[in-house]
């Protein structure tokens, strides 16, 4: 369940829900995480739930020495109301057998709350990719019925390519074919269960392999921003694109702080 941070629960009717699935490379989370960094966002509760393995550290986006002690926990929520936009970050691992009851317990919030949609970041296994999806881009979208009706025609002006069906039993050709999200984590099991209750959210992914994923979360960022239009261009200039993501301050430690000086 949702605790604001304040004496009062925000008024969030209306707002885009912007979220990452834990899945391969933690892509989506690093693109949560060039949002809340870029735009300022201000926390304003945490999700209370059971589902996720408890953490806490120092604050990932913190500017100054006064604001780097302030706590952060597994599932935190922040917001833009200038621009409607909440986004929920996750920063661990479900417990086993409780993505189901989290997925359950997220979209009672979300209608509860009144969100106008939810856009799902994600990531999938590049090395499951087809013949056709390795010739074309890395980038796949998928839409639920809700959603259709109100972003289909933008999302055609975008060309963008919706993630294929698969056969259900890979290698057995002629089973059942249906969507197939290899090392997406939570994003198969929420994009159903908002099918079936007629929620309408979106799931944004790109194929990519475990490694330095930073590169990944800056193309899924500006993947997204085609649509959303979150942050403008500064430039006509493609090259330059990338720069106009803040880097958290935290992300200095993505791969540890380095080899110790006594080794050499």
């Amino acid at each position: 369940m949702f605790v604001p941070c304040g004496e009062s629960v925000p008024d969030l009717a209306g707002f885009t829900l912007l979220m990452p699935a834990v899945s391969v490379g933690n892509v989506g989370q690093l693109a949560i995480d060039l949002i809340i960094s870029t735009l300022n966002m201000s926390k304003i509760g945490y999700f209370y739930t059971d589902c996720l393995v408890p953490m806490v550290g120092n604050n990932p986006y913190a500017t100054a020495e006064a604001n780097s002690t302030e706590l952060s926990i597994n599932t935190e929520v922040y917001s833009l109301p200038s621009r409607k936009l909440v986004a929920l970050q996750l920063r661990s691992i479900f417990i086993k057998y409780k993505s189901k009851p989290f997925c359950e317990k997220l979209l009672s919030w979300v209608r509860s709350s009144n969100f106008a949609r939810v856009i799902l970041l994600s990531s999938s296994h590049s090395y499951h990719r087809n013949d056709l999806q390795l010739r074309s881009t890395p980038f796949r979208y998928l839409l639920t019925p809700s959603m259709q009706k109100s972003v289909q025609n933008k999302i055609k002006s975008l060309n963008w390519e919706e993630m294929e069906k698969s056969p259900c039993i890979p290698e057995i050709n002629d089973s059942e074919f249906c969507i197939r999200i290899p090392g997406g984590g939570i994003t198969k099991a929420l994009y159903d269960e908002s099918c079936s209750k007629e929620i309408q959210m979106a799931v944004l992914l790109k194929f990519v392999s475990e490694g330095d994923n930073i590169p990944d979360a800056l193309g899924l960022v500006e993947y997204l921003n085609e649509w959303l239009q979150i942050i403008k261009p500064c430039s006509d200039d493609p090259t330059a694109s990338t720069l106009r993501w803040k880097i958290p301050s935290s992300w200095r430690l993505l791969f540890g702080s380095g080899l110790p000086p006594a080794l050499f």
